[in-house]
């Protein structure tokens, strides 16, 4: 049975609208309850529970924001090897966010969007993770619209206060507006305009539907004591292998820009 807080979560994220300019995406304040997510807060694991994601090898080469974005896998063996309180309490967030529930729910907001792509999704099989992330000084993300097997992405923004709200995840456009891209590779910031920056304000959730026009990013993040806390949650296909493969499933990529260094 899903949690109280769980209900909560769903009850504002399924009765989010959809903005639909320039792809499928919602943004909700207050996502969690007051009182949790001060609990959050408290319960953020420490720098040395957290491994650089080029270490977990959730990504390759060598871009600065490998070693600039830490995270927590919400796995049981890797949230059993830290200590309480914050092995309890993130036990408790896996618990009815991953494998239950919620991605259940999410599948069925977004359907018909992801029915366009996926098509019947009754015979589609999903997975679902969690992590809790650091983005520390050096980070920054070049517009890119994340792995082809990628359906939904959701980031729970946990800062203490507003005075950062300009480090919130960016949409974008191409410049040229027949580029798309199925997912993989980071771009330089040239090549796009940036339509909006989602604000990064306590207990706020950006989520979307990956699409091959579905560009974001973060712009590069400056101040020595800048840091992003968020709970990235996505939502993956394993079985459709055009989708896999990385085949664009809607619209036709025009000319490539150029991946960023």
């Amino acid at each position: 049975m899903i949690s109280d807080v769980g209900l909560h979560v769903i009850y504002k994220v399924a009765n989010a609208p959809i903005n639909p300019f320039p792809y499928p995406h919602v943004l909700v304040r207050d996502v969690f309850p007051p009182d949790f997510y001060r609990e959050i807060r408290a319960h953020l694991p420490p720098r040395d529970a957290l491994k650089t994601i080029k270490s977990l090898g959730l990504v390759t080469g060598n871009g600065a924001f490998n070693e600039s974005r830490w995270a927590l896998q919400l796995e049981p063996e890797k949230i059993d090897a830290i200590a309480d309180p914050f092995r309890s309490f993130w036990n408790g967030v896996a618990n009815w966010l991953i494998g239950g529930e919620f991605g259940g729910l999410m599948l069925q907001k977004f359907s018909e969007l992801l029915e366009q792509r996926l098509g019947d999704l009754r015979t589609a099989q999903f997975s679902d993770i969690g992590y809790v992330v650091q983005d520390y000084t050096r980070y920054a993300l070049g517009p890119h619209t994340d792995a082809p097997q990628k359906v939904l992405t959701f980031l729970f923004y946990l800062p203490a206060d507003e005075s950062q709200s300009h480090l919130g995840t960016s949409i974008y456009v191409p410049k040229d507006p027949r580029f798309a891209c199925a997912g993989g590779p980071h771009y330089s910031f040239d090549l796009f305009r940036r339509v909006v920056t989602m604000p990064y304000i306590p207990n706020t959730l950006f989520a979307f539907v990956k699409t091959n026009n579905s560009f974001h990013g973060v712009e590069p993040v400056t101040g020595a004591d800048a840091r992003r806390d968020l709970l990235a949650y996505d939502i993956k296909v394993l079985n459709r292998p055009e989708v896999l493969q990385g085949i664009p499933p809607i619209l036709a990529a025009g000319a490539a820009p150029r991946p960023a260094s």
